[in-house]
């Protein structure tokens, strides 16, 4: 196995483990880690635009939640 093949069966398992949890901010940061660990794969495997693009945006919506959630929290 290589590592392009590793990082995308690690991508693969945290986005099934990412909906696992109840918490919202919990599916969002495994989500978002998933989504880094695609965009990776995406570059290890020749650059795969259509993975790479989609995993990047879901990945800054994820981010977008995250940081706005934190700012409601600390007003």
């Amino acid at each position: 196995m290589n590592y392009a093949e590793l990082t995308g069966y690690i991508a693969m398992t945290l986005l099934v483990i990412s909906f696992i949890p109840k918490q919202v901010t919990s599916i969002r940061i495994i989500n978002l880690v998933a989504c880094i660990f695609f965009v990776i794969y995406g570059i290890l495997l020749g650059v795969l635009w259509p993975v790479i693009i989609s995993n990047g945006l879901v990945g800054l919506v994820q981010l977008y939640h995250l940081l706005r959630r934190t700012k409601k929290l600390s007003e």
